[in-house]
């Protein structure tokens, strides 16, 4: 009987499962989710594989979907796993994971677009004295510090405007279009925001930013738009902190 069954050519041993390079696929992103710590280029690199995963899946899904019910639902809990870990991929490619808003390449290239676009008004906030509150209290209590001072920012700035975080304690706020005018305003309504917030233990007390403005028409290079902005933060700075600038573009 071994024989005759050899024979024709009929195999004992299972087949192959059709989706294990799609379940590794999704064991690994699921390891990168977990990493604290990884960068944007390990979230797009994961969602690059994730997307070739994903087109094959589609190809499959298009081939095997009348063959019974069962295997339909398998491949539609896949697409929906796949998809859902895509976006997350995609988010934490673009946002900062501290704070949740617009990490500094995302950043970058929203104000990159807008400048291209409409022009736009360009803020840039730095935390007064932050590296006292990390000296002081500890690392913990400095990401505190930034979490609650994006709470202020996002109070103010609605859906009005983007909010990046570029660096440890610097921010940006993006107003695609935005006039000079309307970017001071927010800036001081920010500025008075964060003065006014208590910070709560071990701080427990207020901390103050200071903000450089710039606006900036249509066809002004990210560089120009920022280090005018920037320029002005500092001027912000070195009289005397808790303050809003605005940039003298005939500088």
């Amino acid at each position: 009987m071994a024989a005759s069954v050899a024979s024709r050519g009929v195999s004992s041993e299972p087949a192959p499962d059709l989706f294990t390079s799609e379940a590794q696929a999704l064991e690994h992103v699921r390891s990168v989710l977990a990493q604290p710590d990884a960068d944007a280029a390990t979230y797009r690199q994961s969602l690059s594989e994730l997307a070739t995963h994903y087109e094959r899946l589609m190809r499959e899904t298009r081939r095997l979907i009348g063959r019974s019910d069962r295997a339909e639902r398998e491949m539609n809990a896949l697409n929906m796993q796949l998809q859902t870990l895509a976006r997350q991929l995609e988010y934490r490619a673009t946002h900062d994971a501290l704070t949740g808003v617009l990490n500094r390449g995302a950043i970058i290239e929203m104000t990159t677009q807008a400048l291209l676009s409409t022009g736009a008004v360009m803020i840039v906030l730095d935390i007064d004295h932050f590296k006292q509150v990390n000296d002081e209290f500890g690392h913990p209590a400095g990401d505190a510090v930034i979490q609650g001072i994006v709470g202020c920012l996002r109070k103010i700035v609605g859906d009005k405007a983007a909010v990046g975080r570029v660096g440890g304690e610097e921010f940006t706020v993006l107003i695609p279009g935005g006039q000079l005018e309307e970017g001071v305003q927010m800036a001081e309504a920010m500025r008075q925001a964060i003065a006014g917030h208590v910070f709560p233990h071990p701080v427990n007390r207020s901390i103050t930013a200071s903000f450089g403005v710039s606006a900036n028409p249509v066809g002004t290079r990210f560089d120009t738009a920022y280090g005018l902005a920037d320029t002005a933060l500092y001027h912000a700075k070195r009289t005397g902190r808790d303050r809003v600038e605005v940039a003298d573009e005939s500088s």
